[in-house]
């Protein structure tokens, strides 16, 4: 080809156009229409996410990633913690703060505030109030109407509803594991998008009773589920017939006034499911699949695609059942079918179909190169699968054809085949939860969040390191994607990047857990269920917390920290504080004209410390601004010398024995737990002292309901109360056995630390607590007092002198222990 001229691929490859209007005119059937302003009506990774990805596409096509403008909500909450989606919105609309059901889930206020700014579309995302049928069926009755990104109405309902969709799937033949509405026959209208209310209600489980009795009929395990809930909300497994009451209650309190239906438990299954894109001339195609069987109480942890544990034979099969299902009832819009499959004898079960874009789409869009977000918005402008450019791209077509009106640019998805997946994709989602306490969701302030992104490594977060995590959020914050020729590499590269990523602050996160989880032999395997997570919280976890010497150094990567030097480091951290603290009030009190007592400039400091049920009493002298001597409490014959300094960024860089640690306080100790420092990116967990007596809450949240009234004889482990926590209800159980006395009532708001009840102990001799340390401290630098290496500069005059001051001062301050010690 000569070089002036050019092929007609290159220009329609990179092709542009003016604005949406001609865009949607070219490419749009007969029910195209302009969409140019989009509400938000979403939070968190949600809305990041989405606008994110609309504005890449709309550079793409426009060249002005503002062709398409956005409204977001903002609760008090999401101002205060500085959340990353507004900085990023056009239009920033207040709303009422609290729990969901005042803004983000609220129909009537979504719909009000679409029409006050004149939205031509509202984006709902997932969760809050993406699978509510109402919300799409208000904005269509606006004047003009306002288009629903997402499924009209009745399909929505009738497929989103998870019992509405298990009986259309049965009786359209797809195969469904044992439940309670199996007998359930039913023709779905599809004019109307219904199915008859007997039918629906027929296999609904009404009460406590009725539950009971489909547990016996179905046979344990079983799985009572909320129809409308998802997300890890509105689900509980039971195993034994003495739990299904309360766990019917339970999930009746998650998603109030939700329909309820009871399902078989399946074991040793995998949980795989296609994502489903349909637009509304009848059209929809699989993209493909993920397989989302690492899973913590039905709560997806870890995703990956395409799918290899089912067959290609199988998984074709998977995919033209979740295709014609959309089919079958005119769905439009993205969705997702989700399966059991029994690996062994490769069969596989209707889970449910999800009328709404998964939080996990973008594996799906690592393997197939297709901007979800943007295909949704496309379907809504009335485009046609067979003109959006990434969808015949994903097909072998050009992105754009000369004439459009040609049937040639149509294209027979039932016998085109999709070009092969784009290598493989692992995603882990960062989550505000401790791991090691049962994944109790956290909240507060973020100080640092550092992820850097590489060509395998991509990923996105709600907020930044000015941001925080209130106690009405999802406490996922973040999510991570690598990518890899092959699922080993992909595996890899997720590891590396999960290694690198530092986030400090007040709350907990999965990331050291999961770090772990992916380099079990398991998970290299493959070998894998929806059960093995839980198989091994259950048999003791993963354990995260380092104990002796498996905390590495960041910079030299080969010197491992013992559990006494962490002790150490953390006694540095509490002593230099509590020091600073008192003189910055003693200068206060002077300022003021006030004496301040002579106390509050004690050079000696006792700390207690518990890590790895190992209490550690130890004596800290200040010898100088910033040097300490860290001796065992009771023993002042041996110590080991430390400096701290303050970093710029409230981080102290500590030396112990002429090596250097940079530690940060992440969490004061308080009643319910103890101090939480992160040293070189390692998060260390003290213990708070074990006092089973008192029963406290160390997470914020509110007090839903007492289980058992005042006076109640307790058995060990048995439950006492539920709190909702980040819109999940968690219950809260004795660790010893007593009876126990109220002290807060129900609905009362929680912080952390709080008193909930006391617990009159049946056998208070017999609870365990920490060992206290004795002996030796096995730490660089330990040694007998006066010989420790020149670098403390103990022996300068100066030094002495200081040294003779700071014991005159602890003299007169009653302390007969350090003069013993030191005089």
């Amino acid at each position: 080809m000569a070089p002036n001229m050019k092929s007609a691929s290159n220009v329609n490859l990179h092709r542009r156009f003016n604005d949406v209007s001609t865009y949607v005119t070219e490419l749009g059937g007969s029910k195209g229409r302009v969409i140019e302003k989009v509400l938000i009506a979403n939070n968190g990774v949600g809305a990041v996410k989405a606008i994110r990805s609309i504005r890449r596409w709309a550079y793409e096509v426009f060249g002005d990633e503002r062709a398409i403008s956005f409204v977001v909500m903002a609760t008090p909450e999401d101002l205060r913690s500085n959340a990353e989606y507004i900085r990023m919105g056009d239009i920033i609309v207040d709303v009422p703060g609290g729990s969901n059901n005042h803004n983000y889930a609220n129909v009537t206020l979504i719909v009000e505030l679409a029409r006050l700014h004149g939205v031509h579309a509202v984006w709902a995302g997932w969760g809050h109030a993406s699978e509510k049928p109402a919300l799409p069926n208000s904005l269509a009755k606006s004047d003009p109407p306002i288009k629903f990104i997402g499924p009209a109405g009745p399909p929505m309902y009738a497929l989103g509803d998870k019992i509405g969709s298990t009986i259309i799937a049965q009786n359209a033949g797809v195969p469904c594991i044992a439940w309670n509405g199996a007998d359930v026959v039913a023709e779905y209208d599809v004019e109307s998008g219904t199915l008859p209310e007997e039918a629906f209600q027929q296999a609904c489980v009404v009460s406590a009773a009725d539950a009971s009795a489909a547990a016996e009929k179905i046979g344990l395990p079983i799985m009572i589920k909320a129809s409308e809930g998802g997300g890890g909300k509105g689900i509980r497994m039971v195993n034994n017939m003495d739990d299904v009451a309360n766990a019917y209650r339970q999930v009746c309190g998650e998603v109030p006034g939700s329909p309820i239906f009871i399902m078989k438990l399946s074991t040793n299954s995998r949980h795989l499911e296609v994502q489903l894109l349909a637009d509304e001339y009848g059209n929809a195609i699989a993209l493909n699949g993920r397989d989302c069987s690492v899973q913590r109480r039905h709560q997806k942890i870890i995703e990956e695609g395409p799918p290899v544990a089912a067959s290609p034979e199988v998984w074709k099969q998977m995919e033209e059942a979740a295709v014609s299902l959309a089919k079958a009832v005119g769905y439009a819009n993205a969705g997702t079918v989700e399966y059991l499959y029994s690996e062994p004898d490769e069969k596989f079960y209707f889970l449910e179909l999800n009328p709404r874009l998964q939080v996990e789409h973008p594996v799906t869009e690592m393997i197939t190169r297709v901007n979800l977000p943007a295909a949704q918005l496309q379907v809504a402008m009335g485009i046609p699968l067979h003109h959006i450019p990434e969808i015949r791209e994903l097909y072998g077509k050009n992105r754009f054809e000369d004439d459009v009106s040609d049937s040639k640019s149509v294209i027979d998805f039932s016998k085109t085949e999709r070009v092969p997946p784009y290598g493989h994709c692992i995603a882990v989602r960062i989550t505000a939860e401790n791991a090691e306490q049962g994944f109790k969701p956290t909240s507060g302030g973020i100080q640092e969040l550092n992820f850097r992104s590489t060509p395998n490594v991509w990923g996105y977060f709600s907020m930044d390191s000015s941001g925080s995590i209130h106690e009405f959020a999802d406490s996922q914050f973040g999510h991570l994607f690598a990518s890899g020729p092959d699922r080993e590499q992909a595996r890899r590269n997720m590891v590396l990047a999960l290694k690198e990523l530092s986030i400090r602050g007040d709350i907990s996160t999965t990331v050291d857990y999961i770090s772990k989880l992916i380099e079990m032999d398991d998970f290299i395997d493959n070998n894998i269920d929806t059960a093995w997570l839980d198989g091994i919280i259950a048999s003791g976890g993963i354990k995260i917390s380092p104990s002796a010497n498996s905390l590495r150094r960041g910079v030299s990567g080969s010197s491992g920290l013992s559990n006494d030097t962490l002790a150490v480091i953390g006694a540095t951290i509490v002593a230099f504080d509590q020091c600073s603290n008192d003189e910055t009030t003693f200068t206060g009190l002077l300022d003021r004209g006030q004496l301040p007592p002579l106390t509050l400039l004690k050079m000696i400091r006792d700390v207690e410390l518990i890590l790895d049920e190992v209490k550690y009493k130890l004596c800290c002298t200040r010898t100088g601004k910033d040097t300490f001597e860290i001796a065992v409490s009771g023993k002042p014959s041996k110590c080991v010398p430390t400096s701290v300094r303050l970093l710029s960024d409230g981080g102290y860089l500590i030396s112990i024995g002429g090596k250097s640690q940079v530690a940060y306080q992440t969490s004061q100790a308080d009643a319910a737990s103890g101090m939480k420092i992160s040293v070189n990116g390692k998060t260390v967990s003290f213990s708070p002292d074990y006092d089973p007596s008192s029963l406290r809450t160390d997470v914020a949240g509110k007090l839903v309901k007492k289980l058992v009234p005042n006076g109640t004889q307790l058995k060990k482990g048995s439950p006492y109360a539920e709190i909702e926590v980040m819109k999940m209800f968690m219950p809260l159980k004795v660790e010893e056995a007593g009876t126990i006395t109220w002290a807060n009532n129900e609905g009362a708001a929680l912080a952390p630390g709080d008193l909930l009840a006391t617990l009159e102990l049946d056998n208070p001799e017999n609870v365990s607590t920490a060992t206290v340390f004795e002996g030796d401290l096995d730490v660089a630098g330990w040694g007998a007092l006066g010989a420790s290496d020149s670098s403390t500069n103990s022996k300068r005059p100066h030094i002495t002198l200081r040294q003779a001051m700071d014991k005159v001062k602890c003299g007169m301050a009653g302390d007969v222990f350090f003069l013993d010690a030191f005089g």
